[in-house]
């Protein structure tokens, strides 16, 4: 199996899918989140990045989309804001979470990739193997760590979600989830999620999807889905 050569050191992290919802094949998913048990997506591509609540029945009830030579990331809620990553153009949105009108903006050093937060903190992904620690209030970028499998750094680091003291990151080009430790080893990739048979199968019915991305976590099951996806699984973590 590709995925046992590639990754060696980290078990595999068992799951279920338990249950599965509709989702726009149109949305090429960056970020995927809860925010008061509803859910929030934001969308890449130029000219179609947009940002998406919807409703208990994960049914669009709002959106915003940001200007065409934009090309939307991850995402994070937190308080009245949401926080909108760009890829390129080092730009952050910082949205009104009620009127879903863009309040202000920041600047980052690095592209951004995905977002979640974790004990009074924003992480960020670039793309690379490297987690940016962020202040929320003025986004400034206030430490760092690495990841890594073993000694082997896990590189590719796309969409963010934590649950607990542990940071579900998907890699962009594997239908894999990295579980990195936050708390006793920080950066240490602790399981591998392997996604592998699932995103076959989408691609097999759905000749646009594209890869796995899209982690959200609702207190109890984490939802799943890619770029182009047609469908989003709610999946139950094992033991």
């Amino acid at each position: 199996m590709i995925f046992t050569a590639l990754f060696a050191a980290a078990a595999l992290q068992a799951f279920t899918v338990v249950d599965s919802v509709s989702h726009s094949s149109d949305h090429f998913t960056q970020g995927l989140s809860f925010d008061d048990g509803k859910l929030l997506e934001t969308t890449g591509r130029y000219g179609k990045s947009c940002l998406y609540k919807y409703d208990a029945n994960v049914n669009v009830t709002d959106s915003l989309c940001i200007e065409d030579r934009y090309f939307g990331e991850g995402s994070q809620a937190l308080g009245n804001d949401i926080f909108w990553l760009t890829w390129k153009s080092r730009k952050v949105w910082k949205i009104d979470k009620r009127t879903m009108r863009i309040k202000g903006e920041f600047t980052i050093p690095t592209e951004g990739w995905g977002l979640t937060f974790y004990k009074g903190e924003l992480l960020l992904s670039d793309g690379s193997d490297e987690i940016f620690r962020v202040r929320p209030e003025d986004f400034q970028i206030v430490g760092s760590f690495k990841v890594k499998d073993g000694i082997r750094p896990v590189r590719n680091l796309n969409e963010l979600e934590v649950v607990g003291d542990k940071l579900y990151a998907n890699i962009w080009r594997h239908d894999s989830i990295a579980v990195i430790d936050l708390k006793n080893s920080k950066g240490n990739v602790e399981r591998y999620m392997d996604l592998s048979e699932v995103a076959e199968k989408v691609r097999a019915k759905s000749l646009d999807a594209e890869v796995l991305n899209g982690i959200a976590y609702d207190g109890k099951f984490l939802w799943l889905t890619g770029k182009l996806w047609p469908i989003i699984y709610k999946v139950k973590l094992e033991e």
